[in-house]
């Protein structure tokens, strides 16, 4: 690509966050309404009305097609497999676990709450032993009961890595941490429930026995990967493109990358689930290859909202502003934006050409890249969100990124340049995902700025759904050799441990459906989260997550772009809509409604 294009789309860029800013700053003069307020011509709650708190509450309806756009679909719809956040959002439509987020707006939607459960655990006094009991009248769509062996197969599911790669391993890693179950695949019990670390002595009972206590968790059961499945309806590699609901809605349809309709669970009751309203009568997703034309429908109308919940593109954004904006909400997001540099990629084996690129890029085009300090974020200045205890925020500033070095410091560069051996520079790759626009953008901005120290920068866009297979597999990083990879993380839940360990962990690295894309394995980072998940008391906890951020931002293994916020649209046809901690500022697609 070359610079002249590459430095038109930054004036383009630098032009749209500045008139992003302004319309904000007259949006927010307008303000939201209450619960049922309808406070625009167009039956819009109100800008922002919808961000940690209910808008239009009372107005939610049974029937109806609720209907989401998307500009790429998940990367699996089998919970064991599903990582992206909006997959593990959209799920609680067909899959119910033990305990689940509570439905409520901002923090309290982080909480854990029970859902197949009749109640939170009861834990052991030395917190290794959680029970559960089943409720009454939870079935599968074929009106079968959900049992506890269920749930316990659904939850073995994880330890078939070798066939279904891509979702996350906590319970794994915390109930069998020396690997010595096998998987259900390789089971050779009769029933093929021979993880010994749980144990249902009946139907309605559920029993975990940990190795070691871990404080978090209850809040790795609330993950999709801990949905109840089938094992007669399991199909493998295959259970993506259909799975077996024990929610509320069925799959009707599923076409990979094209749609997805589903309908209602005939069998569900009501009674049975404390957390599902389960108020459309059908919930259809249509996925987009480009984001701009997905927000033109949004925003003629067409759809209710966006099923990635990233926020509006440039273009819509700015759009939507200035003739929309009472349908907008500006939630801040748990997610950090960066770019993360691979070691097994030369030479960012090496911690000075690492940093050579953290002080070579210019932090406000970045941001601006990601559309302003408004619509993207703050600067990123380190990697532990805002919202995970122990984060310090713009505080903790080891690169000066958001002051003295904003702009970038080229002469730092070059002393890290010729620390690493590489006083001439170096030529690496960046991939980034071909249908996110703002991440292009993104990668543009790195490699302009990148120029002016001598680094050269190629960019390669790949199919964002195949992530799993392109990025998620060190052996294809290397090969490919990319060097710098743009990508972004939110909590799976809030704490450290929720947010860091498939991050950094030596132990998460994985040969397919990888995060650990630095490839970190550090025996002190490794020791502070074993500490952390045996320590009980909040605050000590919260100094060991500070000091984990520090270590990793010390090995210059990443960039931190922004500490994100959205831009995000809700249809004037949506009731009872709210955003949510649970789901690092989405709104909560469970209990959505099309208004009276």
């Amino acid at each position: 690509m070359s610079t002249q294009r590459t430095t038109g789309r930054r004036k383009q860029a630098v032009a749209a966050a500045a008139v992003v800013a302004a319309l904000l700053s007259t949006a927010a003069c307008g303000g939201g309404n209450d619960d049922d307020g309808g406070g625009s011509k167009t039956g819009a709650a109100g800008f922002d009305a919808a961000n940690n708190k209910v808008a239009q509450a009372s107005l939610a309806k049974k029937g109806g097609t609720l209907k989401f756009a998307g500009a790429q679909d998940a990367d699996s719809w089998d919970t064991t497999r599903g990582y992206y956040g909006f997959m593990w959002n959209f799920s609680r439509y067909y899959s119910r676990q033990l305990v689940t987020n509570a439905t409520a707006p901002g923090a309290d939607g982080a909480k854990v709450t029970p859902d197949l459960a009749t109640a939170a655990a009861k834990v052991s006094d030395d917190g290794k032993t959680y029970t559960y009991t089943l409720r009454d009248g939870s079935t599968w769509e074929d009106g079968k009961p959900i049992t506890s062996k269920d749930v316990k197969y659904g939850i073995e599911r994880a330890w078939a890595q070798d066939v279904l790669s891509g979702g996350p391993i906590y319970l794994q890693q915390v109930l069998d941490p020396k690997k010595e179950y096998k998987g259900p695949y390789k089971d050779k019990s009769a029933d093929k429930l021979g993880l010994k670390a749980i144990e249902t002595p009946d139907d309605k009972t559920i029993i975990f026995k940990l190795p070691e206590a871990n404080s978090d968790f209850e809040e790795m059961l609330a993950l999709t990967s801990a949905s109840p499945v089938r094992q007669d309806k399991d199909t493998k590699s295959k259970y993506g493109l259909k799975p077996f609901s024990s929610g509320p809605y069925k799959f009707q349809s599923y076409t990979p990358s094209k749609g997805i309709v589903l309908v209602r669970n005939t069998e569900w009751k009501q009674a049975s689930d404390p957390i599902r309203k389960a108020y459309p009568d059908k919930i259809t997703v249509d996925f987009f290859t480009n984001a701009n034309d997905m927000d033109q429908r949004l925003i003629k109308g067409d759809y209710d909202l966006d099923i990635g919940q990233t926020g509006l593109s440039p273009q819509g954004r700015t759009t939507a502003l200035k003739e929309h904006k009472e349908n907008l909400d500006n939630p801040v997001s748990g997610y950090i934006r960066y770019a993360v540099f691979p070691q097994s990629v030369k030479p960012f084996d090496n911690e000075h050409c690492r940093k050579a690129v953290i002080y070579g890029a210019d932090h406000e085009s970045l941001q601006t890249a990601r559309g302003g300090p408004v619509a993207g974020g703050d600067i990123g200045t380190n990697m532990l969100p805002p919202s995970v205890p122990g984060s310090e925020g713009q505080k903790y500033d080891p690169y000066e990124s958001a002051t003295a070095n904003k702009k970038g410091n080229v002469a730092k560069a070059k002393e890290e340049l010729k620390a690493c051996g590489k006083p001439n520079g170096f030529k690496t790759t960046i991939a980034v995902r071909n249908n996110k626009p703002v991440e292009v953008a993104t990668a543009e901005s790195l490699q302009a700025s990148l120029k002016k120290v001598g680094i050269t920068v190629d960019i390669e866009q790949f199919d964002g759904a195949q992530t799993t297979g392109i990025i998620g597999s060190p052996s294809n990083v290397k090969k490919k050799g990319y060097g710098i990879i743009i990508m972004g993380w939110g909590p799976d839940f809030p704490s450290v441990q929720g947010y860091g360990l498939p991050l950094w962990s030596g132990d998460y690295i994985l040969e397919s459906g990888n995060n650990n894309f630095a490839l970190i394995k550090d025996k002190t980072i490794d020791g502070l989260f074993d500490s952390y998940t045996k320590e009980l008391d909040s605050t000590k906890k919260a100094a060991i997550s500070t000091e984990i951020n520090h270590k990793v931002m010390e090995g210059g293994y990443y960039l931190p772009f922004v500490f994100e916020k959205f831009i995000n649209w809700r249809s004037s046809r949506l009731a009872n809509v709210y955003t949510t901690d649970g789901y690092s500022g989405q709104y909560d697609f469970v209990n959505l409604g099309l208004k009276k």
